[in-house]
């Protein structure tokens, strides 16, 4: 057995019992305990990492741990750039895309108003949603660690609050997505992106009150759902507009 002493920093907090947070614990483990099988092992899904230092050098999750170790784990970093420094952190990924387990149905219907490629199906099985977001560099938003703490996954989020509105300014805030918002674009159905549509050719489908006072149509060319900026979408960017404090 060693011996080791471990702090987590910041957020990474929000996983740890009472007792552990915000500072430095004693654990003991097996020889040859890598460092990233004991941050999961005291409940912090390895994405959620940004930083690994060990006796104040940065390190893999693959590094063994020895005796007398003092690790230092930190989230990732809003505020400036440690490419040049950490060896845990994935590259990053060209394009913002999500897959949502079964739970989070809500937040991806949000997302997608937000027009944000976002994966969901409520018959999604975890071997299935880590599958999918290899293959396709898509970021696992979940509430479930245990999915996050799997080996094949690079990409990944553990939304922390229960209640939908709460969860779409979390996501928006840890993956500064103020900038890459464009309502409107995406269907909310199936997730394919819209094409404008001209208004004549689909005239005999809208109701007779839709006809008359709107102008501008978009069409999923997947699912053929006819979509225009009528009361509902207001209604939805009022909530939108508050909850991010600006005007979409």
């Amino acid at each position: 057995m060693v011996r080791v002493y471990i702090r987590f920093y910041e957020e990474l907090n929000d996983f740890l019992p009472h007792d552990q947070k915000k500072r430095l614990v004693e654990r003991y483990c097996k020889k040859g305990t890598t460092v990233k099988a004991l941050i999961e092992e005291m409940g912090i899904p390895h994405t959620e990492v940004d930083l690994v230092l060990v006796n104040g050098v940065s390190v893999s999750f693959v590094y063994q741990l020895t005796d007398d170790d003092g690790i230092s784990v930190y989230p990732v970093f809003e505020s400036f750039d440690i490419g040049a420094v950490t060896k845990v952190r994935p590259q990053p990924l060209r394009e913002i895309r999500f897959i949502m387990d079964v739970h989070l149905g809500t937040l991806a219907k949000s997302l997608r108003i937000l027009g944000f490629d976002t994966l969901y199906s409520n018959r999604y099985e975890d071997e299935e949603i880590s599958i999918i977001a290899q293959k396709e560099k898509r970021i696992i938003l979940t509430r479930d660690r245990g999915l996050l703490k799997r080996k094949i996954i690079t990409h990944g989020y553990c939304v922390r609050s229960k209640d939908p509105d709460r969860q779409i300014l979390e996501v928006v805030r840890r993956f500064d997505l103020m900038r890459r918002i464009d309502p409107f674009s995406r269907c909310l159905e199936c997730n394919n992106p819209l094409v404008s549509v001209d208004k004549a050719g689909i005239a005999e489908r809208l109701p007779p009150e839709v006809r008359k006072k709107y102008s501008d149509f978009k069409r999923c060319p997947d699912c053929d759902h006819i979509y225009w900026l009528g009361s509902h979408w207001h209604d939805m960017k009022k909530r939108l507009d508050k909850l991010l404090g600006t005007e979409l």
